[in-house]
């Protein structure tokens, strides 16, 4: 039998799994207004707080549909619908795929219809990979959080200091990704420069929606900057790949 991304056996494994991530969020939900309402808050208030929070949810999952269409092309629907339903990230399931279908030979994003053993592995070192995170939290998190909070109880500016190398440090992983083919201009390829031009474009975005809120109070536009500004990087990517190739 020839394997299919597309098979309708991974669209209902995918749909059993999200379908317990979405339970859990009901219930969690229905334990909060239950708690609001134990502890003396208004049902107008809370219906009111469960009306912004479910519109602001829409921007971030206008990006993420997105991205599930970007990797849909190689991986097929079921997969990355998974991935970014639970705990992925465009940036990190992208690099992940890439990575992994670099190591087999293949490009991503023209890469030919996948066997079975190939698609095993890229999703087993996309979820293999950010399980890292899952499991470190607990081990580690805890100990580096109390020694953040002795730090700051002794200097405080250190402590500011230390938790902005630490993300910028992560950053910066993803910033070494977008630079690394750039040195392929010394060779003729202005492919290399894509990347750049698109996070050029994404960066540009967001300060001017920072700019919005700061100098002209426009306070709302703060919870659909970053959406907004991955939306605006990623439709950039078409005319610049046409421009750069």
């Amino acid at each position: 039998m020839t394997f299919d991304i597309n098979s309708p056996i991974l669209f209902a494994l995918v749909a059993l799994i999200i379908a317990a991530v979405l339970a859990q969020s009901v219930f969690f939900l229905v334990k909060a207004w239950r708690r609001g309402v134990a502890i003396g808050m208004e049902k107008k208030k809370l219906r009111r707080i469960a009306a912004t929070a479910a519109v602001f949810t829409i921007a971030p999952a206008v990006a993420i549909v997105i991205s599930v269409i970007t990797l849909a092309k190689d991986l097929g629907l079921p997969l990355p619908w998974l991935r970014l339903s639970v705990v992925g990230s465009l940036s990190y399931e992208t690099i992940a795929a890439a990575n992994a279908e670099s190591a087999m030979g293949l490009t991503f994003g023209q890469a030919p219809d996948l066997t079975a053993t190939q698609y095993v592995t890229i999703a087993s070192v996309m979820t293999l990979s950010i399980m890292v995170g899952i499991w470190l939290v607990p081990v580690l998190c805890k100990k580096m959080q109390n020694q953040m909070v002795v730090r700051e109880q002794k200097d405080k500016k250190w402590a500011d200091i230390m938790s902005a190398a630490m993300f910028i440090g992560m950053i910066s992983a993803f910033v070494g990704y977008v630079f690394c083919d750039v040195s392929t201009v010394l060779q003729g390829s202005t492919a290399g420069l894509i990347p750049v031009c698109v996070m050029a474009v994404s960066a540009l975005v967001m300060l001017l929606s920072g700019l919005l809120v700061k100098v002209l109070k426009v306070q709302w536009i703060s919870d659909y900057a970053l959406p907004v500004s991955l939306l605006s990087g990623m439709a950039s990517a078409i005319p610049i790949t046409a421009w750069l190739g």
